[in-house]
């Protein structure tokens, strides 16, 4: 026991003594503020025949105290370093909430006998999940108020949120540490009681017909690889493993089809799908195969009638939508329903009665097709600007002939339609409001194209305020992602609205590696293929520095996760290019972090940036690395953002690359590293917790912009 103690008592010393350090200030002359310094510890990992030598590995320890100690102490410093900016950061928080209307509802979607919807109370953090029997005009039940289940805890979200088709129970998962293990819980929705049953781990749930029997997927503990199937019989103690995915670069999901006949069980991996199925009316029946997995067979399935429809990339780079009869969905029964487009990418398929509705991607815009099985006809919803994004809105219901869509664009806030799939009348339901004199006009979105090294075309969306100069004199956030064939569609922003005001100009670059472009865009900016992320996103930024939009010294750049990847290898690549550099939960300790099989994610994500056991893909992803690629060098300043709870880049990875980096930078350029102790992957859960985030952000940008008002 006394030995524990003076334990704890000496952990608390060094973190009090590094906190009083970086604090340690001379009245009218501040010294310059010292950061942690880091202990090196080298690991060395000889692999490929190269040797690896990693003098933070030890930082992995989150229950060392001295780590803890440590992020404090960096977070103690990172106060400090941005206390000018305090004024700032709180002026920040007041104009973007000023933007936001916060005692609001979300527009009612029909969920059975039910319209479904959340509202926000001024003041209150959390949505309250509500519905309304048979009319909106119904009374109000109030079916999970989040601000009541996250009292005493630090972090809350929903995951799954599904009634029962009578509507009688709530079946809806928890994750009250940001780590992203949620726990199912079930509640009686006419008495208002919880039930006994509840499973921990869980991610998908579909119920059967019966209105007591649920399937649902659950997580493995140390890999969160999703990994088995259970039933369970609501009120019994049986919980059956019915499908056991063993193959480590899978993972599976359960649904049912909007038209409630079936339930689906699909295993993905980055390249390759499978998907089996059951009658939603018999959970007994034997599971069967619809198309056996195939390399680099991707697809989906959804039901309608004796039919299935599957959207496949087989001999279709960028998909086609196919028909197989239920009896027998073997690919010598295919039918062409809608034929590969090479030009555009068919994105998913929704079935209701009587229409298809086809959501694509062509020239890097997103589009909706409708398909009517009456009479075969087909159009497309059009929309009024140049560049926007558009996608599916809720729509739970099978038999309508009206779908809902989402519509906004960077000047435009977010608005719900509702469609008339037969006389193709589009209906505005509600545009969210700006409070604070937001006025479109005032604002200009815009395309533009930088040329990539080996002549490519890469696309920006570009948004500023008229009357901003493009003189190279204005400062420029640009941000990037592209990995995973994730597509990033230029969407409104409110709190964005803080930065433009202040004659920012905010750019989206579409890389290679993301799916603006359709699979061919992201075939090329994956795997051997990955360093054209990042030398897209270089060529966009000259092009915005040589075509006046900014100037190197007032160019700010923004990612988070697999864009935090793309943060640290330009900067390592470029860091001249650079004024600053905000990188947000950043995957940058690739090779480490990929030879690591028993960390979440791992595995499967070999068929992404590749299997570093393996020499040549080893020598290709060293080249990359953000943290192994870190050298002498006079880096921007950056805001490296990690939180402790993360379960898909774990908050070593940021803390590591800031660590090595002190080692290397040169010049005086702010280097800070804030960690969210209480939080995972996405940041705050709250609302005004996140806005507080977002303001910290900004100063930060802003600060360096030489914009301090």
């Amino acid at each position: 026991m006394k030995n524990r103690i003076l334990l704890t008592l000496l952990f608390f010393s060094l973190s009090l003594i590094a906190f009083t350090n970086i604090m340690a200030q001379d009245g009218n002359t501040s010294m310059m503020l010292q950061p942690p310094t880091t202990e090196k510890k080298p690991k060395i990992t000889n692999i490929n025949g190269d040797r690896m030598v990693d003098n933070y590995f030890w930082l992995r320890e989150k229950t060392n105290p001295a780590v803890i100690a440590h992020l404090e102490a960096e977070n103690a410093y990172g106060a400090a370093m941005m206390k000018p900016t305090e004024g700032l950061q709180e002026k920040l928080y007041n104009e973007i909430l000023s933007h936001i209307k916060q005692t609001d509802v979300s527009v009612p979607y029909r969920w059975g006998d039910y319209f479904y919807y959340t509202r926000t109370i001024e003041g209150q953090q959390y949505p309250i999940f509500c519905r309304k029997q048979g009319s909106v005009n119904a009374p109000e039940q109030i079916l999970l108020d989040l601000n009541e289940m996250a009292k005493g805890q630090k972090f809350m979200a929903i995951g799954s949120f599904a009634p029962s088709d009578d509507g009688n129970i709530l079946a809806y998962s928890t994750d009250n540490t940001g780590y992203r293990q949620y726990t199912l819980h079930f509640k009686n929705l006419k008495t208002g009681e919880l039930l006994p049953d509840h499973m921990d781990r869980v991610d998908d749930i579909a119920w059967i017909t019966d209105n007591k029997t649920i399937f649902y997927v659950t997580e493995d503990e140390v890999s969160k690889r999703n990994d088995k199937m259970w039933r369970h019989v609501l009120g019994t103690d049986k919980y059956e493993l019915i499908y056991e995915e063993k193959d480590e670069l899978f993972d599976i999901g359960v649904d049912r089809t909007r038209d409630k006949a079936v339930i689906m069980l699909g295993a993905f991996s980055k390249t390759s799908t499978e998907f089996r199925y059951i009658p939603a009316n018999d959970p007994n029946a034997t599971w069967k195969v619809i198309v056996p997995r195939q390399a680099d067979h991707e697809y989906d399935v959804d039901h309608r009638g004796d039919l299935f429809y599957i959207r496949s990339n087989k001999g279709a780079k960028n998909f086609r939508v196919v028909t197989a009869p239920v009896s027998d969905p073997s690919e010598k029964n295919w039918k062409e329903f809608i034929a590969h487009r090479p030009a555009v990418k068919v994105e998913g398929i929704e079935l209701f009665s009587d229409h298809a509705v086809v959501s694509e991607w062509e020239n890097g815009l997103q589009q909706i097709e409708i398909v009517s099985f009456k009479n075969k006809a087909r159009h497309r919803i059009a929309f009024p600007e140049p560049v926007y994004a558009a996608g599916l809105a809720a729509n739970r219901e099978f038999k309508t002939t009206v779908v809902r869509y989402n519509y906004q664009s960077l000047t435009t806030p977010s608005s719900v339609f509702d469609y008339d799939m037969d006389t193709s009348k589009a209906t505005l339901l509600k545009q969210q409001e700006v409070p604070g004199g937001f006025d479109k006009a005032n604002y200009k979105s815009e395309r533009v194209f930088a040329t990539a090294a080996d002549g490519t075309k890469i696309p920006m969306s570009v948004v500023y305020r008229r009357n901003v100069k493009l003189d190279g004199s204005a400062p420029l956030l640009l941000y990037g992602y592209g990995s995973y064939g994730i597509s990033i569609p230029p969407t409104f922003s409110a709190g964005r609205l803080a930065l433009l005001d202040r004659g920012v100009v905010y750019v989206i670059a579409h890389i290679r590696g993301g799916g603006e472009l359709g699979e061919p865009w992201r075939e090329a900016g994956r795997m051997m293929n990955k360093i054209n992320t990042f030398t897209d996103f270089i060529a966009c930024g000259e092009h915005l520095v040589n075509n006046k939009y900014t100037s190197k010294d007032r160019l700010v750049i923004q990612g988070g996760s697999a864009g935090g990847l793309l943060m640290g290898a330009v900067t390592n690549m470029r860091p001249d290019l650079f004024k600053a550099v905000v990188a947000q939960v950043p995957f940058v300790d690739v090779l480490n972090t990929m030879l690591d099989a028993s960390l979440p994610l791992t595995t499967s994500e070999y068929i992404e940036w590749g299997n570093p056991n393996e020499k040549a893909a080893y020598e290709y992803m060293k080249k990359y690395s953000p943290y192994d690629n870190i050298h002498k060098a006079n880096y921007p300043a950056m805001l490296v953002k990690v939180s402790l709870n993360d379960s898909q880049v774990p908050y070593w990875e940021g803390s590591k690359f800031v660590a090595k980096l002190r080692d290397y930078k040169t010049g005086n350029n702010p280097l800070i590293l804030k960690v969210n102790m209480g939080a995972g992957h996405g940041g705050a859960s709250g609302r005004y917790d996140a806005i507080h985030e977002t303001a910290f952000d900004y100063a930060f940008m802003l600060w360096q912009m030489r914009i301090m008002n």
